[in-house]
C-alpha cells in the first residue's frame, strides 16, 4: 500500500477541511494510505509532524472552517516575497524534506496551496518529490482556474457586514470606509461591492485620485447623506500602496488603506463629511463554509487523488468550465489572475454608477 502525504500552507480559509477530507476518503477507496504534514511544509522538516488520516477521523470535518492539520504563513520554505516575486528555497532545505519523506516511504504529496506553496513544490519536485497540487487563495486570483475555494465565504462574510454597515451609515448620515482582504488583487472587494450595494469599490488594480473620490462624495452627500466605500487591503493611492510592515524575505503585510484615505479625505475637504472606518480582516477566513464552497472543495479534493492515481504529478488541479482538469504546477505560478476593465463585475458596477477608479 503506498503512502501519500497531504499538506497545506499559507493563509487558512473555509473549505480547506472539505478537501482534505475528500482526498482522504477517495485515496483510501484506490487503496493508499494516507498521512497528514501538520504546519505547512514546516511538517516535513525535523522535527517532523504528522498523523494518520483515515475515513473515519476525517469523518464530519466538511463543513468546518480552518484545517485539522493546521498551517503557517512562513518558514524554512518561503518560496514567496513582496507582490508574489519568487525567491529559492536553499537546497539544504529542500534536500532534507525530500530525504525526509524517504524516510517515512512517504511516495509524494497532494499539496493544498497557493502561488507561494506551489512555487516550493515546483522547487521541491526538482529533488524528485510526487506532488499534485490543489489551488488555495482566498482570493480568487491563481490563474487557470475559474474558481478556488473559500472565495466565496470570504465574499458573503463582506457581505453580510455591509447590510449591517448601511444602516448605521444611513441613520447618522456618515461615510464609512470599509477595508477588506485582497492584496494584490481586488475580487472580494469587487464582488462584495457589488452585491452589498456599496457605492464606491477601490481595488489594486485601479488607480485613483482621492480628488476625484472627493468630489463623487460631495454629490452624494448632497442628494443621499451617506456613503459606504469599499476598499481592498491593497488599493493604490496614486501608485503607492499602504502597508503595515515589510520584513525581510517575507511578505509586505498590507493594510490600513481605509483609515489613510479617511484622513486624506478630511484633509481635502475639512469637516464637510462624518465618516468611520472598519477593517473586517480575519473573520473574512474563519468560519463555516458556504455550499458552495463546500462542493468546490471535495470536488478539488476528490480529482487531486485521482489525478496522483494516474500518475499526473507536477501539476495542479483546475476547475474550468464546470470541470475538473489538470494543469502544470508552472502555468499557475508567477502571474496573478486579475479585475480588468471588462470582468462582470467591473463592467455592472460602472453601469450602475458606483465609484470605480
Amino acid at each position: 500500500m503506498k503512502r501519500v502525504g497531504i499538506l497545506n500552507s499559507g493563509g487558512d480559509c473555509s473549505g480547506l477541511n472539505a478537501v482534505i477530507a475528500s482526498a482522504v476518503k477517495t485515496g483510501h477507496a484506490l487503496g493508499y494510505e494516507l498521512v497528514g504534514f501538520l504546519k505547512g511544509w514546516e511538517g516535513i522538516l525535523d522535527p517532523m509532524m504528522y498523523r494518520a488520516l483515515t475515513p473515519e477521523s476525517v469523518r464530519g470535518i466538511s463543513h468546518l472552517g480552518g484545517t485539522i492539520l493546521g498551517t503557517v504563513n512562513h518558514g524554512r520554505f518561503g518560496a514567496k516575497q513582496g507582490a508574489g516575486d519568487s525567491r529559492r528555497i536553499p537546497a539544504e532545505i529542500l534536500k532534507a524534506a525530500a530525504d525526509n519523506l524517504k524516510k517515512i516511504e512517504i511516495d509524494g504529496l497532494i499539496v493544498i496551496g497557493g502561488d507561494g506553496t506551489l512555487s516550493g513544490a515546483v522547487q521541491l519536485q526538482e529533488h524528485g518529490v510526487k506532488i499534485v497540487g490543489v489551488p488555495k487563495t482566498i482570493d480568487n486570483d491563481l490563474m487557470l482556474t475559474a474558481r478556488t475555494f473559500g472565495f466565496s465565504t470570504a465574499v458573503q462574510v463582506v457581505v453580510d457586514a455591509l447590510d449591517r454597515i448601511h444602516t448605521t451609515a444611513t441613520s447618522h448620515e456618515r461615510v464609512i470606509f470599509v477595508e477588506t482582504m485582497g492584496r494584490h488583487t481586488g475580487w472580494i472587494a469587487f464582488r462584495a461591492g457589488l452585491a452589498g450595494g456599496a457605492h464606491a469599490i477601490l481595488v489594486p488594480e485601479f488607480e485613483f485620485k482621492v480628488a476625484d473620490l472627493v468630489e463623487f462624495l460631495r454629490q452624494r452627500q448632497a442628494m443621499y447623506r451617506s456613503s459606504v466605500i469599499v476598499v481592498a487591503e491593497g488599493a493604490r493611492v496614486g501608485a503607492s500602496e499602504v502597508y503595515q510592515k515589510a520584513e525581510a524575505e517575507r511578505e509586505i503585510k498590507l493594510g490600513g488603506i481605509g483609515n489613510h484615505l479617511m484622513n486624506m479625505v478630511e484633509a481635502m475637504a475639512p469637516g464637510e463629511f462624518e465618516m468611520r472606518n472598519t477593517v473586517l480582516g480575519h473573520i473574512q477566513r474563519g468560519g463555516t463554509p458556504t455550499a458552495a464552497d463546500r462542493v468546490v472543495a471535495k470536488a478539488y479534493g476528490c480529482e487531486a487523488m485521482k489525478a496522483y492515481h494516474r500518475g499526473e504529478y507536477g501539476t495542479v488541479v483546475a476547475y474550468v468550465n464546470q470541470h475538473m482538469v489538470t494543469v502544470p504546477i508552472e502555468a499557475c505560478t508567477g502571474a496573478l489572475k486579475e479585475v480588468t476593465s471588462d470582468s462582470l463585475e467591473y463592467v455592472t458596477a460602472r453601469d450602475l454608477g458606483v465609484f470605480v477608479h
